[in-house]
């Protein structure tokens, strides 16, 4: 069975990353979180300031920046470092939610993050999922998949997601800010968010995971025998 690039694209709270991990541990391939880079990247700017409106900043920030992926035992997953420092559990806070797409849309963080992703990506044997996989990240990936769901189905899984550490959020809030990030995402300048034109679109409004990784899998299987 030959090995191919599975490229996952779709809104926040779609269910991107769950159907990546389901996919990369069944195909035992790499799994790369790419919103995990730019959250990561986000933090960084939080935490010093920097003024993502000024160019020379943010060059010279990027320049100061390094991500990796490291396995984690305990939890089956992979986690992201940040210039060495494991921040998966920060860059999952609500102050890095509502900064993360303005970050995103800047062009040199882009062309930076697109750069890492694309390397790692030089093996095949690699789901990624985020907003421009399919469209900039890996344009001749073998399979693309365009992932939605309803906002309202969204707005849940991300408030359930998100009560286990912040336990006061409200799904008005979280709403607020799907919706704010579904904007920026779509009409960003700078590779928007959309959809390839040879990807398969998968509604997993009322999906199990189970149902989306069987659908998924018979992609694979389409393009790999």
């Amino acid at each position: 069975m030959k090995k191919i690039i599975i490229a996952i694209d779709g809104y926040s709270s779609c269910g991107k990353s769950t159907l990546a991990k389901q996919l990369a541990a069944k195909l035992n391939y790499v799994f790369v979180d790419s919103g995990a880079m730019y959250r990561a990247i986000a933090l960084y700017f939080l935490r010093n300031q920097i003024d993502i409106n000024n160019e020379l900043q943010v060059s010279d920030a990027l320049k100061n920046i390094s991500l990796q992926f490291e396995y984690n035992g305990k939890t089956g997953k992979s986690d992201i470092l940040l210039n060495g420092e494991n921040v998966e559990k920060e860059i999952r806070e609500m102050s890095i939610s509502n900064k993360v797409s303005e970050v995103a849309a800047i062009e040199a963080v882009r062309l930076f993050a697109v750069h890492q992703q694309q390397l790692m990506g030089e093996k095949k044997a690699i789901v990624m999922d985020g907003r421009d996989i399919g469209t900039t990240v890996f344009p001749n990936a073998e399979l693309k998949i365009f992932v939605t769901a309803s906002i309202d189905v969204r707005v849940q899984r991300r408030y359930l997601e998100l009560q286990a550490t912040q336990p006061n959020i409200s799904l008005d809030e979280v709403k607020e800010n799907l919706v704010m990030r579904d904007h920026i995402d779509s009409t960003r300048e700078i590779s928007p968010l959309k959809q390839a034109a040879d990807a398969v679109v998968l509604d997993n409004t009322n999906l199990t995971r189970e149902d989306q990784l069987q659908i998924a899998l018979n992609w694979v299987n389409e393009r790999t025998n």
